[in-house]
């Protein structure tokens, strides 16, 4: 039999949050869009349903009423700090940086609003820096997050699709993976794979890759929205740079499989051009998720300022490598130190103020919108229920009462031999001694003062300064940190109509990206690093400029 054949104005492949807002946009429009996926519909929304759905806007209502002052210009200070943008390659990335900051700035919000889409009111400080004015990491508290997080997210856009399905404008097609792109006097014409065998997997669940027919679809333009390689350490460590040492030799997953970095060939082989492969966003505050989705399934904590921070060794990390100041700067440094792993040293005040972990499904107030377990959760006594579980179940935590029985545990656990328990023991008595005054030489302690002056960060997310040693802060805890595959900063070159681009900067006629699979647009709107809270912005952008052009080339 031949393949399934079909016909649309619009193929979107890949129905993850750029995929849907494109789809969106084009239905807006009046065209008619057909999505694909290699998976189950489960998962339907992509990455950005497992996300913890933070948002990163300019001078926003909730920035002020915490009295945080913000603007544009210092946003954009923040950005191209953070970003070094050095390369040739950073011609169309730099523009599209330029085009996020103002709609960070003035539309999104309201866009957002508009779709139903609400905030939690405390603004969080994610990636503080800790160098000087021009430097990497945020000056201010940018971080917003989703009312409902990635899920609240991801609904007004999937509502929007499953509507024009209803109304049969919108076709999606899951089990369909895209293995070329159709080619016609150098115009992409739609795209060719394979069908695959029907899946019950869960979300974010491991599918079968049984392929049971294949298919074609032709289509006025093509939108690519397939998404980045985390999932693909085979990937990761083909394209890890050298400034961030050698690649780990064990590594946690912080996406699905799925996100597999498969279309990058087949766009290649269409004639875009892929920029700035080795930009990447990786975590090192990952642990092992107790109760996992996916293979090698790692969650992300989002810790606050206060833990101690030791490598594999013992040794305490240098200024400004403090938790939560600079992700990268960070990893960096690890990578140098010869092992895989690093330690946080807290006590139990610490962990009930400051350990979030990243995602939806860790955040089971914020998600589901329950203000009464909200309240409970953020501001009662105890940690969290879900920072409790990996308490009571995670293989990377250890409590104990006294220090030296914490040290014992950090050894028994795998590669704890490297520790040095008189290191660690200085280390952590050396800082207790610095509590005595509201003064200090210890440039973490001096940064944790300074954050408490924020206003969210002494209600919710920072500890009263205090010794860890303390047996009334007690019992102490110790967690196992590794590294955490997340996010690809570089792809396919776009110009700031999301039209794909060749090796000779002419766009590939009829193709699009948008997403983490443009580098959140242009090929690596991030530079070097990320800001936080700019991953799901750079899909609603890029996915809305995408969704706008294409609609309006067809």
């Amino acid at each position: 039999m031949p393949p399934a054949a079909h016909h649309t104005d619009i193929l979107v492949i890949g129905w993850g949050l750029a995929g849907l807002v494109a789809t969106a946009e084009a239905v807006a429009a009046g065209k008619r869009v057909t999505i694909v996926d290699q998976e189950p519909r489960s998962n339907l929304g992509g990455q950005a349903w497992w996300s913890f759905g933070g948002l990163f806007f300019i001078d926003s209502p909730e920035q002020r009423r915490l009295g945080i002052h913000d603007s544009l210009e210092l946003a954009r200070q923040d950005w191209l700090g953070n970003a070094g943008f050095d390369r040739d390659e950073d011609l169309w990335p730099r523009r599209w940086a330029e085009a996020y900051l103002q709609f960070a700035h003035e539309e999104k919000r309201a866009w957002l609003r508009e779709k139903g889409v609400g905030f939690f009111p405390i603004v969080g400080w994610a990636e503080r820096g800790g160098y000087s004015a021009t430097g990497p990491g945020n000056s201010v508290p940018r971080f917003h997050v989703t009312w409902g997080t990635g899920p609240g997210v991801v609904a007004p856009f999937q509502a929007a699709v499953e509507a024009g399905e209803a109304e049969g404008r919108v076709t999606i097609l899951p089990r369909h993976r895209v293995t070329s792109l159709t080619l016609d006097n150098g115009t992409v014409t739609g795209a060719a794979g394979d069908v695959l065998a029907p899946s019950g997997a869960a979300r974010g669940a491991v599918s079968s890759r049984e392929v049971v027919d294949a298919f074609s679809i032709t289509a006025g333009a093509t939108i690519v929205s397939s998404g980045g390689i985390g999932g693909n350490h085979e990937l990761v460590r083909r394209w890890w740079p050298e400034r961030l040492g050698t690649p780990p030799a064990t590594m946690l997953t912080g996406v699905p499989a799925y996100v597999d970095g498969s279309l990058q060939p087949v766009s290649e082989a269409a004639g875009a051009r892929l920029v700035n492969g080795d930009r990447m966003w990786h975590y090192v505050e990952g642990i092992q998720n107790w109760d996992p989705v996916w293979p090698d399934h790692g969650i992300r904590i989002l810790p606050g300022p206060s833990s101690i921070w030791l490598d594999a060794t013992g040794n305490r990390l240098p200024v400004p490598l403090f938790p939560g100041f600079d992700t990268l700067g960070t990893l960096a440094h690890l990578r140098a130190t010869g092992y895989d792993h690093s330690w946080f040293v807290l006590s139990q005040q610490i962990i009930e103020k400051e350990f979030t972990l990243s995602g939806s499904e860790q955040n089971p107030d914020l998600t589901s919108k329950d203000v009464r377990l909200l309240a409970k959760s953020r501001l009662g006594k105890g940690a969290s229920g879900p920072v409790q579980a990996f308490m009571d179940h995670g293989a990377d935590f250890v409590v104990r009462n006294t220090l030296d029985n914490l040290i014992a545990g950090m050894q028994a656990l795998p590669g704890g031999d490297a520790l040095d328990a008189d290191r660690v023991r200085l280390e952590v008595e050396a800082r207790d001694r610095e509590m005595a005054n509201d003064f200090t030489k210890d440039a973490q302690i001096a940064m944790l003062r300074s954050a408490r002056a924020f206003r969210g960060d002494r209600l919710i997310r920072t500890a009263n300064p205090h010794r860890i040693l303390d047996p009334k802060s007690g019992p102490l805890i110790a967690v196992k940190l590794h590294v955490l595959t997340r996010k690809s900063l570089g792809g396919i070159e776009t110009d700031l109509s999301a039209r794909a681009l060749g090796a000779g900067g002419e766009p590939v006629p009829g193709l699009y990206a948008a997403g983490e699979a443009s580098g959140f647009g242009g090929g690596g709107v991030h530079g070097y690093r990320a800001l936080e809270g700019t991953f799901l912005g750079g899909c609603l952008f890029s996915g809305r400029v995408a969704g706008r052009a294409a609609a309006a080339a067809v």
